[in-house]
């Protein structure tokens, strides 16, 4: 077995062509350390609907030259066998460490694949990625970004020429692909002869922002904003800047992209501690929200002064609020979210008369809806151009929800107002979320079993009226890995994450509110519920 692993390690080590990944592999054969070569050599990174992602470092199940390099080559020949030979592919990048080198080797494989390269002149948003694959009439596009896992890893997104991510069955099409590459040799790669582009996908970009707007609205909202140590603050200064907002106020020490994310435990806006900064800038110069992207800057987070002190809205409150705005502002179109997003943008839609739709977790099949106006995603994503991005974006977002801001401040009101309304007007819906991050994957997978083994019948004295298992389908959705139960005023999705080690548990509880004067008493009662839903599942999961 030992001998085995050192022959394909050495095997790898031998055409692996960047000195970093070839010192740290030849470090680990010459210390004979077996645990971490069967680690890194006991599969392949697996590619699938998120493309690629996982920790960097050499070997197969890491993400490296050698294994983007495959995968590029598998993904060119996709696309010539699916008669798009010649066809130009777009690829943009973040600034985690390898990001450019990834960029750059993708554009080397496609060139010597026979097909066209463009790569975006330097680390941007993803969505402005997103809009390229349009804009500039693609065959495909491939984002490098681990958008907010840890600062030691990296990814591989895949987009095809509509503009959206890709999903079943290109994913697994692809994948067959990337399996058939033998070994990096047989892999062209010139030197050159593939397209840096220029700013003038970003201006229109940039000029595209300006359509999410309403014409004279009010652009009076002032906002602290942090960047996460990630690509957006030039693309979102400029976009405010467009629109007329006053200049947010930078969170400096997360302002510029940084791939070691210093100030921060995991660069995700949800995460426990990663908005300190942001609110202690708030505290100090009291704007109207503070506003947040993620390091891609494909999400958006905000965040609202609630008494004396600053707190985070949810996803779901936010959905909620830009598809009010949509509504107001007399949006025509179908509004989709994912299963596991809050059951009021149906309420929202149908009091509205328009067309809902929901999907399965993931903006691949939110940007697929027919007629989509409106998507969003719980986890701080939202599709509010459509037409423009057919994926979350966090730049236009920022300025729908500061444009919200800046005429309820008009009005003398806040987003908080806003959202007592819309618990007026379809009852309180209130989300949690219960989430576990697993340093062994084999947990998550015990957990499912045993719910599926042993199916609770109540979560928190409410009786379950509805189990699904989601990976037999349902009739409306194909099947995924994951767990749904109704109960009366309440619902729980049990599902592993598709982009970390997490088992995720999303819970709604709906609590009927017939005034403004009921909300408190409403808010504890949902408070109390969500408290004991969490504490049932948990014990049903044995997590």
């Amino acid at each position: 077995m030992q001998d085995e692993l050192t022959a394909r390690a050495r095997t790898w080590l031998a055409e692996d062509p960047d000195a970093e990944t070839r010192e740290e592999l030849a470090g680990l054969i010459d210390a004979g350390d077996t645990a971490e070569l069967a680690a890194r050599f006991s599969g392949t990174l697996q590619f699938g609907t998120a493309g690629l992602r996982g920790e960097l470092g050499a070997g197969p199940m890491r993400m490296n030259r050698s294994v983007v390099i495959r995968a590029a080559a598998g993904l060119a020949a996709y696309l010539n066998k699916q008669g798009s030979a010649g066809g130009l592919v777009v690829i943009g990048y973040d600034a985690r460490h390898k990001s450019a080198d990834f960029a750059r080797d993708t554009a080397a494989v496609m060139t010597g694949a026979g097909l066209r390269a463009a790569v975006l002149p330097r680390p941007l948003p993803t969505p402005v990625l997103a809009f390229a694959i349009r804009h500039l009439g693609a065959v495909a596009g491939v984002e490098v970004t681990a958008s907010h896992n840890p600062p030691r890893d990296n990814g591989y997104k895949v987009y095809l020429g509509d503009g959206s991510q890709i999903v079943p069955p290109a994913d697994a099409e692809i994948a067959a692909e990337i399996d058939a590459v033998r070994s990096l040799a047989d892999v062209p790669r010139p030197d050159g002869g593939w397209e840096t582009l220029d700013d003038s996908v970003l201006g229109a970009y940039l000029a595209r922002t300006d359509a999410v707007l309403a014409d004279g609205s009010p652009r009076t909202a002032r906002t602290v904003y942090t960047a996460m140590h990630g690509v957006g603050k030039d693309t979102l200064l400029a976009a405010f800047a467009r629109a007329g907002f006053p200049e947010p106020v930078l969170v400096a020490e997360q302002a510029e992209p940084d791939p070691e994310f210093p100030t921060v435990a995991f660069p995700n806006p949800e995460e426990p501690g990663a908005m300190d900064l942001a609110f202690a800038k708030a505290r100090e110069t009291d704007p109207d929200l503070i506003v947040a992207n993620d390091p891609d800057a494909d999400r958006c987070a905000v965040a609202v002064k609630d008494g004396a002190d600053w707190r985070m809205l949810r996803g779901d409150e936010v959905g909620a609020l830009l598809a009010t705005h949509l509504v107001r502002r007399g949006a025509q179109g179908t509004f989709a979210e994912s299963i596991v997003s809050s059951s009021l943008l149906g309420r929202i839609a149908e009091k509205a008369g328009l067309p809902y739709e929901e999907t399965l977790t993931g903006f691949k099949w939110i940007a697929r809806v027919d007629g989509l106006r409106y998507g969003y995603e719980e986890a701080l994503g939202y599709c509010v151009d459509p037409e423009g991005v057919r994926d979350k974006d966090g730049i236009t977002a920022a300025l729908l929800i500061t444009e919200l801001a800046s005429q309820l401040k008009e009005e003398g009101r806040t987003l908080l107002d806003l959202l007592d309304d819309i618990a007026v007007e379809h009852g309180l819906h209130a989300t949690d979320q219960l989430s576990v991050r697993v340093e062994d994957l084999s947990v998550i997978a015990r957990a499912m079993e045993q719910l599926r083994e042993q199916p609770p019948t109540t979560l928190a004295g409410l009786a379950i009226t509805k189990a699904e298992d989601l990976t037999r389908g349902t009739d409306r959705l194909p099947p995924t890995d994951g767990l749904r139960y109704t109960l009366d005023g309440a619902r729980v999705i049990v599902r592993p994450s598709g982009t970390e080690p997490k088992l995720k548990c999303y819970l709604e509880v709906v609590v009927p509110v017939a005034t403004h004067a009921d909300l408190p008493e409403a808010h504890a009662t949902a408070a109390d519920l969500l408290a004991k839903i969490k504490q049932d599942l948990s014990a049903a999961a044995g997590i």
